[in-house]
């Protein structure tokens, strides 16, 4: 930082003499660098890594990649939700969900609520790339990262994720679910126009925190995306010890795995997840605000007296089939679309692995 100054009328650390700080065009105008004042450098560093091209290139990279894997498995989704929330349903593979669904709700069904979802995933995945890449420029500034770092990162990534976007998934989790056929009783039905009536009517029947139910098990999930960053990049890191460039089924592959091992390990929590979203069902409907840590072992608990152990997992393979194969897909157009982006603008990401 440049600091200008009266002659004579130096203080502090700042009083050494200008013909000895090296810049010797600034002393004769009277100017002097302050060395105090460096490490302002820092803070505009850190900033401009926070604010950077690469980390908004990364984001809409992330975003789209998301949004394109999800269109394309969307009915893998509906297949899952359908099988957490509803639980006296009997199919109990992801075939035959879809084919009930179909014949009994039309051949667009497995679809609803496709559009609320796609603008919450858009949203959300930007948030998490941004976020993650902003972070980790700004702590790995430049190094090599690590396993921990990654996992650090990624948690501090999901919680803000969480914060800022759980509305618009307890809204799409509610309009995809709405007009489904149940086999569950206790479910009260839902009738929204669209996401800003959904909105409306939540905030005006159930307050406005009801907007924010699941938080709290969305906040213990954030270490789903935090482990699968973790093994994505970890696994990244190994095989560009071994090639200079990952192929495209190098990047699926690892995506998938990345998800997989994130999937099974955070799968019960999931389905308490989707039940405290929908928010519609006549269990327990005092104190449901926010998915509190009573409400979360309310729900394991009825989960585990009615189905066993196993019903804390009903629909898992068509979590791991939708999930595995939507982060491959959307690692891979991620990857692809970041190289392409970068190598049309000329530009060279700072990121190391």
């Amino acid at each position: 930082m440049v600091v200008l100054e009266e002659a004579g009328l130096r203080g502090g650390a700042c009083d050494a003499p200008a013909r000895y700080s090296g810049a010797s065009f600034a002393s004769q105008f009277g100017f002097s660098f302050c060395w105090e004042t460096a490490a302002g450098f820092a803070g505009t560093a850190h900033m401009s890594s926070v604010l950077s091209y690469e980390s908004l290139v990364h984001a809409v990279a992330g975003a789209v990649g998301s949004m394109t894997a999800m269109t394309v498995f969307f009915p893998l989704d509906t297949a899952r939700l359908r099988l957490q929330v509803d639980e006296k349903r009997k199919s109990k593979t992801t075939h035959m969900v879809l084919l009930e669904i179909i014949k009994e709700e039309g051949l667009l069904a497995p679809y609803r609520g496709w559009f609320p979802v796609i603008s919450s995933l858009c949203c959300s995945n930007f948030v998490y790339f941004y976020t993650f890449n902003s972070l980790k420029a700004v702590w790995v500034k430049g190094q090599h990262s690590t396993t921990g770092k990654d996992l650090v990162v990624g948690f501090v990534a999901g919680v803000v994720n969480v914060l800022l976007t759980t509305p618009l998934w307890v809204v799409n989790t509610r309009l995809k679910l709405q007009g489904a056929k149940f086999r569950n009783e206790d479910i009260v039905p839902t009738n929204y126009s669209g996401i800003i009536d959904a909105f409306h009517q939540i905030i005006r029947d159930e307050g406005i925190l009801a907007l924010w139910n699941g938080t709290f098990p969305s906040l213990l999930l954030v270490f789903n995306p935090a482990i699968q960053f973790m093994f994505y990049e970890g696994l990244k890191r190994q095989l560009l010890k071994k090639r200079t460039k990952l192929s495209s089924l190098d990047v699926f592959l690892i995506g998938a795995i990345a998800k997989a091992i994130a999937t099974t390990v955070t799968y019960p929590m999931q389905t308490v997840q989707s039940i405290l979203r929908f928010g519609r069902h006549r269990l327990n409907p005092e104190n449901r605000t926010l998915g509190s840590l009573r409400n979360v072992l309310y729900l394991l608990h009825q989960r585990v007296r009615r189905f066993g152990i196993a019903g804390l997992y009903k629909g898992l393979e068509a979590k791991l089939l939708q999930t595995v194969l939507t982060a491959a897909l959307m690692f891979l157009v991620y990857e692809k679309l970041t190289a392409a982006t970068f190598m049309v603008m000329g530009l060279k990401s700072t990121r190391k692995h």
